[in-house]
């Protein structure tokens, strides 16, 4: 049976989720129990004092938009729930049996949803008496049923650990006068049983990133409401283990990475959740007897700018690292546009951004209230304080950046970011933003499990996705994945063998045993690749990006398979709506926009998608399109999505290498943004790009207008001027000064010895890592590096002056 109720309702309830960031602002809407703390004087009752400020938020007027709104659809959904409440043996509402985990959260969740409501005002329910009843008699049901300390946890441990406590006790906090000491203490023990101090123990397993904060924060409010300074000492000291720079499994890398599952890229799902439950604890315990002052903490409030920040667009968070969130679907649609998706989880990531400032210096948090508001003013696909999806909390403390005249917007960032720990990049220039999803045998092809994201598999195969500052910001979040073809993701090589729902196994067990994937980058331009092996195929193929000023170079080589079926590369897939009808132009002729129109075309030099972006194919080559209606449900990639039909339009390009390849290969280039005129006019620059290589050996271009020679070395050899003596990336970027800067890169993890030769006059080397051991210079450079085992795929990068 599907799950009745979804992760994304959870976050939207718990404290512990960037979803129901509050503000501690001066002013706060007076509540029973902060009036009962500020008569006690009590430490315990001040903290659940906080935590109801964090949960309820503070300083908005619930007359004036956007409060007016979501605080009506917060008073509506209680009705619904309160109306259809009926105690069962089995159930407490009769679509949620109890005999599912999933469904004792769910229940949870739907008292807690009545509690706000019964707790804010303008709900059409503030301070209701009966509904603050009929929501002790639900806790009182549940405990008896299924959640107290004689029970035993069945089904998904989540559901017990973290699900349920969490909104048990946020529920407890928001009731807390209206709670008998009896009652209390029963809740409270059915935590301590499902919620152990052995729980945190050990920083392993289910303890973990994302999961031990969540456990933390029930340690945490389980020693607030029960008094108990061991259990506040205990979630405190717990969460020192995932504050350092881990290597390898769950945690923040080094290089901005966040991983967690052990194998999966997750810097906007359970990253996102990490950094809400910091900021929520860091302002609940913050000035207390508990406050958390492990200096290790400064790793998380770096994160904002370095692990988080780069895959923020428009206030949308990339899917490149959002895992099986990407299948979750959009909770709903108002006049606004709409909500969830991308937008959704980032619009949550820049609450908690705008929180965890009040844990940071005065110069950090000035910034990030900056990139917040920047975030949030450019946001026009699904404008953040529209998301009534965000809690009332999260409105107030974005609303409250906004009004700040204080505050300066700070523009997107433009340079390129690499993150070897989670083999994902991401290009930013002026206009545009792209990332690339790869996979190797560090990190899955894509994660299903509970159900979700059934047919991600190609999503680390090369996904490569953009958005423009004012175009396409809706491209993935408008139902792209439950109608999409997962056989034509953009970007990828790929075989068209048919797979299995949940291909591979859950929880990132797919990897392909592959090492050769990464890059180099000089912060602004890049040189990546990736050795591409099919799930549960037999594809083989070299892919590489070569990230540049206006655009990316795209090469596919030695593409081969024996599947028995055909192998494609996949240009574009752009999502055109549910009328889309773009005009798309190809060596300067209008092609038809009728839906299914299907043509091969050969000679193609370039083609243009009016409105979005431009392809020019080197040399002239042999492209696929198709337009097409694409229909399918949520419910299609997620047992417990919607299964109502939805239907959009596509435009896909993509190079057919046939059936069972052997060293097939193309290439391309994409140009975001760019006019037909434009397009037209870098193709017809037959000087502007040199591929030097496209095989199973390297792969390299030539880009002299910007003075960039690149290459990705499969293997050992001579591409234009660059030679190697074992695997590696390297981009060289001459400058306009007389200097150049190389960068090289062991994207394997396993040289402990490298020569890298640039063919080219070079009068001194002016900086250099402590790898190279030796450098000489003359009519070449030779750089000799040392062990590079441990630079984890790192970028090393050598200023030298020209000969």
């Amino acid at each position: 049976m599907s799950s009745p109720w979804s992760r994304r309702s959870f976050l939207r309830l718990s404290g512990n989720a960037a979803l129901l960031t509050g503000t501690l602002a001066a002013g706060a809407l007076p509540t029973a129990g902060a009036a009962s703390a500020a008569a006690a004087g009590d430490e315990y009752d001040e903290l659940r004092a906080v935590w109801q400020g964090l949960l309820l938020g503070s300083g908005f007027d619930p007359t004036a938009a956007p409060f007016a709104e979501k605080l009506a659809l917060l008073g509506s959904q209680a009705r619904e729930h309160r109306s259809t409440m009926a105690a069962a043996a089995g159930s407490l509402w009769p679509d949620l049996p109890l005999t599912l985990s999933s469904s004792i959260t769910g229940s949870y969740v739907r008292l807690g949803t009545m509690a706000h409501a019964y707790a804010q005002p303008g709900t059409g329910l503030t301070g209701d008496a009966a509904l603050a009843t009929d929501i002790g008699a639900g806790l009182d049901h549940l405990h008896d049923r299924v959640y107290n300390p004689a029970k035993s946890q069945f089904g998904n441990w989540w559901d017990f650990q973290i699900g349920s406590p969490q909104i048990l006790l946020d529920i407890c906090t928001i009731l807390y006068d209206r709670l008998s000491a009896t009652r209390l203490a029963g809740h409270l023990a059915a935590v301590d049983r499902f919620v152990p101090d052995s729980s945190v123990t050990h920083y392993t397993g289910t303890s973990t990133g994302a999961n031990r904060v969540d456990l933390c924060r029930s340690l945490a409010l389980r020693g607030i409401l029960g008094k108990s300074p061991a259990k506040i000492a205990l979630a405190r000291d717990a969460l020192s283990p995932v504050f350092p720079f881990v290597t390898t499994g769950d945690g923040f890398y080094a290089d901005g990475s966040f991983v967690q599952h052990t194998h999966l890229s997750y810097t906007g799902s359970y990253g996102a959740v990490l950094i809400g439950g910091l900021a929520n604890l860091f302002a609940l315990l913050g000035g207390s007897t508990w406050a958390v002052t492990d200096p290790r903490r400064q790793i998380i409030l770096d994160s904002v700018e370095k692990s988080f920040a780069p895959f923020l667009y428009n206030g949308l968070m990339m899917d490149a690292v959002s895992g099986r969130a990407t299948s979750r679907g959009n909770p709903r649609t108002n006049s606004h546009g709409i909500q969830g998706g991308d937008h959704g989880r980032g619009h949550g990531v820049l609450a908690s951004i705008a929180l965890l400032g009040t844990a940071a210096s005065s110069a950090e948090r000035q910034r990030w209230r900056g990139l917040v508001k920047g975030w949030t003013q450019r946001d026009y696909y699904s404008p953040v304080l529209s998301d009534t999806e965000l809690s009332v909390a999260a409105l107030a403390r974005l609303g409250a950046i906004q009004d700040d005249h204080a505050v300066t917007a700070i523009a997107e960032p433009t340079g390129h970011r690499l993150f070897p720990g989670m083999d994902r990049a991401v290009h930013r220039r002026p206009g545009w933003a792209a990332s690339i999803g790869m996979a190797s045998r560090r990190m899955g092809f894509y994660e299903t499990g509970n159900g979700e994201n059934l047919r991600g598999w190609h999503a680390g195969a090369g996904m490569l996705q953009w958005w423009g500052n004012t175009y396409g910001n809706g491209q993935y979040t408008d139902a792209f994945w439950p109608t999409v073809d997962p056989y034509r993701l953009p970007g990828i090589t790929v075989s068209k063998k048919p797979l299995a729902d949940a291909e591979g196994g859950a929880w990132g067990l797919p990897r392909p045993d592959v090492s050769w994937v990464g890059g180099a980058t000089d912060g602004e331009y890049a040189a990546l690749g990736q050795f591409v092996r099919g799930l549960s195929s037999t594809l083989y193929a070299k892919k590489s990006w070569f990230c540049l000023a206006d655009s990316i170079v795209c090469l596919a080589g030695s593409v081969r398979a024996t599947d028995g079926v055909a192998v494609e590369t996949v240009v574009e897939n752009r999502n055109l709506g549910a009328t889309g009808a773009q005009a798309f132009t190809v060596n300067g002729a209008g092609q038809s926009t009728a839906l299914g129109w299907s043509a091969t075309l050969p000679g193609a030099r370039w083609a243009q998608i009016a409105g979005h972006g431009g392809y020019v194919f080197p040399g002239g080559a042999t492209v696929r399109a198709l337009r097409e209606a694409r229909t399918g449900s949520w419910h299609d990639i997620n047992t417990g999505g919607a299964t109502d039909p939805i239907t959009r339009r596509y435009l896909t390009v993509w190079f057919d290498h046939g059936v069972d390849p052997v060293d097939a290969a193309c290439s391309y280039v994409l140009m975001p943004g760019a006019t037909a005129a434009a397009t037209a006019a870098r193709a017809a620059d037959t000087g502007w790009l040199g591929i030097l290589a496209n095989d199973n050996g390297q792969q390299g271009i030539a880009v002299a207008p910007l003075g960039v020679t690149a290459v990705n070395f499969w293997l050992a050899g001579t591409v234009g001027a660059l030679t190697v003596d074992h695997p590696a990336c390297v981009l060289v970027r001459e400058h306009g000064d007389g200097t150049a800067t190389v960068c090289v890169s062991d994207p394997m993890r396993m040289r402990t010895g490298l020569t890298v030769t640039w063919h080219r006059p070079v009068a001194s080397v002016l900086s250099r890592p402590a790898t190279v051991a030796s450098a000489a210079t003359g009519s070449a450079l030779t750089l000799t590096f040392g062990d590079l085992t441990g630079q984890a795929g790192a970028t090393q990068r050598i200023r030298v002056a020209l000969g």
